[in-house]
């Protein structure tokens, strides 16, 4: 039987001559990585860690659901997020911090030291100290169903149907693991790099580094040696050549009145 060319797969289109080009699904990974970096920059990292900024509760919430839309499969826990970044800042590459490459061997087997404190934390078994707790945006249920094996599936499997939809190239579908763990490869990029590779503007009592003078990639959070010298300053940038991208959403949305820039009271 002939299949009819709607039918059949883009790569099957490809090969039968209907070329549908890779830059659909590029753009389609360009965007979700742009998204859930700036997501996990500023409302995991500088607001629910650090409390750089303040917003309303109700846009809290919808923090929390642009974080699953943007996360999706390996959606991160605001709360479980912010426990485990202020343990690494008290324990910065020392054999407490619960992600340092001077401690790990290599980049798979820090992640999954992380993954694991991660775990505790949001399953609430683990025993932080008081110093770390309290003031994160917490929203209990949603996280249960946005962590819930049933829903990373769910959009596993929306992952793969939109790429048998788009992808005219096979090495398209090497970019699917990407998207199934995208939280944590972002921040295995930030925490392995951050502290191994790149300049130091200043002394600190850690191995933090600042990778990339204008960091896109990762939304700024790969200045890590300025940001754990200014831990509480919202623009990660502190040299003229050096460019914070999220720090610059963020004042955007400050104007328009969506955040509020002057620190929450901690």
């Amino acid at each position: 039987m002939v299949r009819r060319a709607e039918e059949a797969s883009p790569v099957e289109r490809a090969s039968a001559g209907c070329y549908i080009p890779p830059v659909l699904i590029v753009a389609l990974f360009l965007s979700q990585w742009a998204l859930a970096v700036f997501i996990q920059s500023s409302f995991h990292h500088r607001y629910a860690s650090h409390r750089m900024f303040s917003m309303s509760p109700v846009m809290e919430r919808v923090f929390h659901v642009m974080a699953f839309v943007t996360q999706g499969s390996s959606y991160l826990s605001a709360r479980a997020y912010a426990i485990l970044h202020r343990e690494h800042h008290a324990f910065s590459d020392t054999p407490r911090d619960p992600h340092s490459p001077g401690y790990a061997g290599n980049v798979v087997r820090m992640m999954w030291q992380t993954a694991k404190r991660y775990s505790a934390h949001f399953e609430r078994r683990s025993k932080p100290e008081a110093r770390f707790l309290g003031n994160c945006p917490d929203w209990p249920g949603f996280d249960r169903f946005a962590s819930a094996w049933p829903t990373r599936l769910g959009w596993g499997l929306v992952y793969v149907g939109l790429y048998w939809w788009l992808a005219s190239a096979w090495w398209c579908f090497l970019l699917l693991p990407v998207h199934f763990l995208i939280g944590p490869t972002q921040g295995a990029i930030v925490n392995w790099c951050g502290h191994r590779y790149g300049y130091r503007n200043f002394q600190t009592g850690d191995a933090s580094r600042n990778t990339l003078p204008m960091d896109f990639l990762t939304g700024g959070e790969l200045f890590q040696n300025n940001h754990h010298h200014f831990s509480g300053r919202l623009n990660f940038a502190v040299r003229r050549f050096e460019v914070d991208p999220t720090y610059w959403v963020l004042r955007g949305l400050a104007v328009l009145r969506v955040i509020r820039l002057e620190p929450a009271a901690a």
